[in-house]
């Protein structure tokens, strides 16, 4: 359990309280909420809601769990590396086909280890993400709960008034800033890694197949 789990039944209390007056009397005219809401769609109740179900641990423990598999193909590539004492035309080929196949298995980012290692690297940057995103809010509704404007929205009596939406106003603006900001992070985040992600296709040798004899075999 982490600061933002400890602070969740307060901060339900109080922004149940929140997006009711946002939604009976919405907010004041040109105040800084209303692009926020327009951005996000999502009152800051549902919004913190959403950020209380991300966990960073499964996330975590996947890259951990991808990156054991990287020692198999770090085998099969040392395998393919000894060539043994073959010689003649067919195994050259052969050995054209086997270096190919160690290059597409463990020969850089621009292979199948390349590929696994940086899965495994997204998934730890996600969860990152997702622990600062949880610890952000957190700040920030430890703010809100302690401020002048819990108070307001708290003791208000029914029918609130203009001093009560400005403090519910005040308060979602905050909250949904928070939220908005980690939103632009992660929206980035498959961007610069799409390049790493991408699927690394084989490519075989150039030049035709060879027969046991030696002569060459037209494809």
């Amino acid at each position: 359990m982490d600061l933002l789990d400890q602070l969740a039944d307060p901060a339900a209390d109080l922004l149940g309280r929140v997006d009711g007056i946002l939604v009976a009397a919405g907010a004041p005219d040109g105040h800084r909420l209303w692009p926020l809401l327009r951005q996000l769609r999502v009152l800051p109740g549902d919004a913190v809601h959403a950020v209380l179900a991300l966990r960073s641990a499964p996330l975590a423990a996947t890259g951990a769990a991808t990156r054991t598999h990287l020692g198999t193909y770090d085998e099969v590539g040392a395998a393919l590396a000894d060539g043994g004492s073959w010689q003649g035309p067919a195994a050259e080929t052969f050995a054209a086909h086997r270096d190919a196949l160690r290059a597409y298995l463990v020969d850089g980012a621009e292979s199948l280890t390349g590929r696994l290692d940086a899965t495994a690297a997204y998934a730890d940057e996600v969860a990152d993400w997702i622990a600062r995103t949880r610890s952000a809010l957190a700040r920030t509704l430890g703010d809100v709960l302690g401020s002048a404007e819990a108070v307001t929205v708290v003791t208000a009596r029914t029918g609130g008034g203009a001093p009560v939406e400005l403090a519910a106003a005040e308060i979602g603006a905050r909250v949904l800033a928070t939220v908005a900001e980690a939103y632009d992070r992660a929206e980035a985040l498959p961007g610069r890694w799409a390049p790493d992600l991408d699927e690394v296709a084989y490519r075989p040798p150039d030049g035709p197949a060879v027969r046991p004899d030696g002569g060459r075999i037209a494809l």
